[in-house]
């Protein structure tokens, strides 16, 4: 028994996206509050239908008891969080899909809500952290052990990952200004994105580096915002307001060696040089009966550029070592590409909301509404982290199988 076609994506909402501190003074709270009423809105049901909560890396903005007084939600039968960071963006959907199929509960909302007034993201890892910060490392052993190296932040850390398959497979910086350069061009299309002007090859290799090889434009954005979707059982989905986005297969874990991942470098090259997806894209495809080869539109997690070429092998859809030039044929481009890839603007031009906006796009896709709409999408993957266990894959399809 899997939880295949059990459950359906019926509804999306999201607050706007801000720069990093300008959603003040609205707090974390109201943030996620609005965009689950805009969620449920969208799906044509109410507050009172929603009787669960699928959670990953805080991203309700506080605590459920509270967040079901203050929204008026009849009867919680169903709450639970993903372990981990921005890995479990497209699993707490599939958390959702479990609970759904079975029997737990009937209408899910998952969501992700961002402030970084108090503290930037960025510096989650550095030693001091502020009060109120949403992200703060404690002092730990493992951090005492880096920061001497300095290493402060997820952006150092996965650029010495990505100098390692620069060495393995002969990648290039040219390969990373593809995928800023693509996901840039979608963004401008979408009044969404935060980032609007067209991004330049000479404009890549002209910013500044922060931590070599990644440039600015290497990094995604630091934002606020929240974002939420509404799952239902597939049966009741068809009454609703939009077709649904069916939960053909998702699957979130990884390699225990895999582990924290960025902050822990003690595994073989085949696993440390990749982004931790391999396992959870070989169970993720096994569950929905299908291939890369049935993929119509890749949304994948893009906080930094280099981790989508890792994705676009671990989700097999080029070998091993041979990112780069699927990358620079042209692949990656919407509309023309074999393999559209982050059509909404992705963490990187759009909004960095953890990877929700990517299963918003994911859900758009398979309705037939996104802006860089993908002609005849049928199935789309939207995927949570590279980041520490869970990271997660999500397939949605526009009919059961």
């Amino acid at each position: 028994m899997t939880l295949q076609d059990k459950a359906a994506v019926v509804g999306v909402g999201s607050t706007p996206y801000y720069k990093r501190g300008r959603s003040l003074p609205q707090t974390p709270f109201e943030l996620a509050g609005k965009a689950v009423l805009a969620a449920v809105e969208d799906a044509g049901l109410t507050i009172d239908d929603v009787d669960g909560l699928a959670l990953y890396s805080m991203g309700l903005g506080g605590d459920t008891s509270l967040f079901a007084q203050v929204l008026g939600i009849p009867e919680v039968r169903f709450t639970a969080t993903l372990t981990g960071g921005g890995g479990g963006a497209a699993g707490s959907v599939g958390l959702a899909a479990a609970a759904i199929s079975s029997g737990m509960a009937e209408c899910v909302v998952s969501l992700m809500t961002l402030q970084q007034a108090a503290s930037r993201f960025g510096a989650s890892y550095a030693p001091r952290g502020k009060p109120g910060a949403q992200y703060s490392a404690p002092p730990s052993p493992e951090g005492n052990f880096i920061q001497p190296a300095g290493l402060m932040g997820p952006g150092q850390m996965f650029a010495v990952l990505t100098q390692r398959h620069f060495h393995l497979y002969g990648t290039k910086r040219e390969h990373l200004a593809e995928v800023a350069i693509s996901t840039r061009e979608n963004a401008i299309k979408r009044e969404t994105s935060i980032m609007q002007n067209p991004l330049t090859l000479d404009d890549y290799f002209n910013a500044r580096l922060i931590a070599e090889p990644l440039c600015l434009y290497d990094f995604c954005l630091e934002c606020d915002g929240a974002v939420a979707v509404v799952t239902t059982t597939a049966e009741r989905a068809k009454d609703l307001r939009h077709p649904p986005a069916y939960v053909r297969a998702s699957a979130h874990g990884g390699n225990g060696r895999w582990g924290q991942a960025i902050v822990w470098m003690g595994m073989p090259d085949e696993e440390y040089a990749s982004s931790g997806h391999r396992p959870v894209a070989k169970r993720m495809y096994e569950m929905a009966g299908l291939g890369p080869s049935d993929v119509d539109v890749a949304l994948l997690y893009d906080h930094f550029s280099p981790m989508v070429l890792m994705q676009l092998e671990d989700y097999g859809f080029c070998g091993i070592g041979e990112s780069g030039p699927f990358v620079e044929s042209g692949a990656i481009r919407w509309p023309n590409g074999s393999l559209p890839v982050n059509t909404h603007g992705g963490n990187l031009s759009e909004a960095y909301i953890i990877g929700m906006t990517h299963v918003r796009e994911a859900v758009e896709q398979i309705r037939g509404t996104a802006v860089n709409q993908v002609e005849g999408c049928e199935v789309a993957l939207a995927t949570g982290g590279p980041a520490s266990i869970p990271v997660s894959g999500l397939l949605l399809t526009k009919e059961t199988g």
